[in-house]
């Protein structure tokens, strides 16, 4: 009778084959999944060249004499300006920020008054001619930011450049009697900290300000600047802004003093790129 022999000897290479593929995949090491590249921010500008109708209420010695009371209305400065432009750009990426504010104004008035000396007419006539430029650079970082609105905070320096052309002639009916020319003023640099805030009432209406102050005695004593306004959404690129704005400066040295306030309605277009 013939002897009959199971087969077991393929069942147990296969397993043990597969057992030790399974150790040898045990040791080698998984590398972790590399991330997706986060996307990049897209960097914004935005111009809005603006309209400022303000007046000027303060104190402004010049030569080092006593200073003397300022209280001018738009329509005074209005009457005696000659050039002027005002400017706020900002380019942003969505977190990070640059924040520039341009103004140069240029006034010239000249009054005269006539009087009788001695049964002759004499006229003393004054002519001055006043340059005020500030520059703003700051860097913004965005704190909060949600659909319906946005906080800003800020830092960064004010120049300020105001220079004062005086001349001053006594006539009587000839050449002049007397004559004084003269030109006094200063340039500064202030360190700025403030913020920025927007909110978007709905697609079409928003509101805007901010508040900086500065100076802390490294320029000015003191300076402050305040704006808030709101906006219409007329397309994707293009809005426009009404609002008020108010800006103090107190700067002392050398006898030129100049403590004033601007203060008044600004109307202004925002474009975006």
């Amino acid at each position: 009778m013939a002897k009959t022999r199971t087969i077991v000897g393929f069942p147990v290479l296969i397993c043990a084959i597969a057992l030790a593929c399974t150790a040898r995949a045990a040791d080698v090491e998984t590398e972790p999944p590399v991330p997706p590249p986060s996307p990049e921010r897209e960097w914004t500008l935005t111009v809005a060249p603006y309209f400022w109708i303000a007046g000027i209420d303060g104190k402004v010695g010049l030569f080092g004499r006593e200073p003397v009371e300022v209280n001018a209305s738009f329509s005074d400065i209005i009457k005696d300006f000659k050039f002027g432009g005002m400017v706020v750009s900002e380019l942003n990426n969505g977190t990070i920020g640059i924040f520039n504010d341009l103004m140069y104004v240029n006034t010239k008035s000249k009054e005269s008054v006539t009087r009788s000396l001695g049964g002759v007419p004499a006229t003393l006539s004054a002519t001055v001619d006043v340059s005020s430029f500030t520059g703003t650079l700051m860097g913004e970082y965005r704190v909060y930011s949600e659909p319906t609105a946005t906080l800003d905070l800020m830092a960064g320096a004010r120049i300020w450049d105001i220079h004062n052309d005086i001349d001053i002639s006594l006539t009587a009916g000839g050449p002049p009697l007397a004559a004084f020319s003269g030109s006094d003023g200063a340039t500064w640099v202030d360190p700025m900290i403030g913020a920025k805030v927007r909110y978007n009432i709905n697609e079409t209406w928003y509101l805007n300000g901010w508040a900086l102050i500065g100076g802390f005695g490294a320029g000015s004593d003191l300076t402050w600047d305040l704006l808030a306004g709101v906006g219409y959404q007329y397309n994707e690129h293009v809005s426009f802004a009404l609002g008020y704005r108010a800006l103090g400066v107190d700067y002392d040295h050398d006898g030129f003093v100049y403590d004033v306030v601007q203060h008044g309605p600004i109307l202004g277009t925002v474009i975006k790129f």
